[in-house]
C-alpha cells in the first residue's frame, strides 16, 4: 500500500477566509481543494487564487458537477484546476465531456449509487472516486463503520483510487489502516482548528505512522 495523500477542503463561505486558512496549512498538505461552498460563493476566482499561491500543488475544483460537464470542466481547467468532481448521478455523457477538459475527473459518491454504475465509470476511463460521508448525514448522527469499509474495499478492488472524506479527524484514521486509501480529505478538521498548520502536521504525522 502507498502512503495516502492529505487534501485540504476549503469549504469557506468567503474567499478571504479560505485564503487565510490555506496560508497557514497550504505548505503542509499535498492537495488543495476549492470546496463546493467556496466555488458557489466565489466561482473560479477561488481556483485562480489557489493556483497562483501554489503553482506546484494539485488543485481540485469540487464542483460536484451534474450537467454541462464539458463547459464546467473547461472553466475549471482554464482557472488552473488539475482535477474536478462530478456527482455520481451525472450521466456518462456529462462525465465523458468533462474528462476531455481536465487532467482527471473524480466521482463523488452520494446517495444511492451502485457498483454497476461504478463499473460503467471505470469502463469510460474514470479512475478516481470519493467516498463521502456527507456533512448532513454526520450531523444527523451517522458514523463511519464496517458498512463503509466494505464498500471502500470493493471500490479499491475494482481498481479505483479511492479518496475518503466526511468528518475526519486524525483519531479516525486508524479505522482505515487495512485499506489502500489514495487520499484523506478534511476541511474543518484543519480549517476550524485553533492552529491549522499544527492540525495539518498532525494529520500528516498520523498518516505516516500508520502507512509508513
Amino acid at each position: 500500500m502507498g502512503r495516502p495523500n492529505l487534501q485540504i477542503a476549503l469549504d469557506n463561505s468567503s474567499l478571504s477566509s479560505a485564503l487565510q486558512s490555506i496560508s497557514l496549512a497550504g505548505p503542509i498538505v499535498d492537495i488543495v481543494e476549492a470546496g463546493t461552498i467556496l466555488c458557489l460563493q466565489s466561482g473560479m476566482e477561488a481556483v485562480r487564487c489557489l493556483r497562483a499561491l501554489y503553482p506546484d500543488k494539485l488543485i481540485v475544483a469540487d464542483t460536484k458537477c451534474a450537467d454541462a460537464g464539458g463547459t464546467v470542466a473547461k472553466n475549471c481547467s482554464d482557472a488552473g484546476a488539475d482535477w474536478m468532481t462530478v456527482i455520481c448521478c451525472a450521466t456518462l455523457a456529462t462525465m465523458e465531456a468533462a474528462m476531455k477538459e481536465v487532467k482527471e475527473l473524480q466521482v463523488e459518491l452520494y446517495g444511492d449509487w451502485t457498483f454497476e454504475q461504478a463499473k460503467d465509470w471505470y469502463r469510460i476511463g474514470i479512475r478516481q472516486v470519493i467516498y463521502h460521508q456527507s456533512r448532513d448525514a454526520l450531523l444527523a448522527g451517522d458514523t463511519w463503520g464496517e458498512k463503509d469499509l466494505e464498500k471502500l474495499r470493493r471500490l479499491i478492488d475494482m481498481g479505483f483510487k479511492v479518496s475518503v472524506t466526511g468528518g475526519l479527524t486524525k483519531e479516525s484514521l486508524p479505522l482505515f489502516k487495512e485499506l489502500d486509501v489514495y487520499t484523506f480529505i478534511t476541511g474543518r478538521g484543519i480549517t476550524a482548528a485553533p492552529d491549522p498548520a499544527l492540525a495539518a502536521s498532525e494529520f500528516k504525522a498520523e498518516i505516516k505512522r500508520i502507512w509508513g
